[in-house]
């Protein structure tokens, strides 16, 4: 078998197990380490050790493989979900909602919403799953919305509070806190103070 070294292209004859898995991990090593505008396919491939023919075999064009490497970590959304869920109840709301806000933009969430808006071939395309709102924020919202609500309905949440006011202002400031990709993330102290603050 033949040896790859890194910065070498690989003749497309070479296969790869779950291509599509490995170009999406690969996109989120770059955009973690490098930022939206770094993320092309040449450096996709170049990351995931494979042609560029491979990205355009499993998908139509660049935006495409962007568009569903987003939808793809918005599905993994899901296990933060049910970890929410299976919090109804139990604990501090406080601490709850400020493990899966932590855990949520400690993910390449921050990254991904950058991209979205610096791309509008991108945001077209997203369109398309996700017509309101911007994609994983917005997703991320429900799902603190269903946390909240069932909250509310143990009595652990006052009973005139406005939750829809209370997720939009958990996401959107969250999203603010950890917004700054090369700088110093917040501490769980912290995000646990504005979360307080807020609920």
């Amino acid at each position: 078998m033949p040896t790859y070294v890194k910065g070498d292209e690989l003749p497309t004859g070479v296969a790869m197990r779950d291509a599509r898995e490995q170009l999406f991990d690969a996109a989120e090593r770059v955009l973690l380490r490098d930022g939206p505008e770094a993320l092309t396919s040449r450096a996709v491939t170049t990351e995931a050790g494979c042609a560029k023919g491979v990205l355009h075999k499993h998908f139509t064009d660049f935006d495409g493989f962007l568009a569903e490497l987003v939808l793809d970590r918005i599905r993994r959304l899901d296990d933060q979900a049910q970890v929410l869920r299976n919090a109804v109840g139990q604990g501090i709301v406080v601490d709850n909602l400020t493990t899966m806000l932590t855990d949520l933009f400690g993910s390449v969430a921050v990254a991904i919403v950058s991209l979205t808006i610096s791309r509008d071939g991108l945001r077209a395309r997203l369109r398309e799953a996700v017509p309101t709102g911007v994609p994983i924020l917005t997703d991320a919202g429900r799902i603190i919305l269903d946390y909240l609500t069932a909250e509310q309905e143990l009595g652990r949440i006052r009973a005139d509070a406005d939750l829809n006011s209370l997720g939009l202002t958990l996401i959107g400031s969250a999203h603010l806190l950890f917004a700054d990709r090369t700088g110093v993330r917040p501490t769980t102290d912290e995000v646990r103070a504005f979360v307080a603050s807020v609920v």
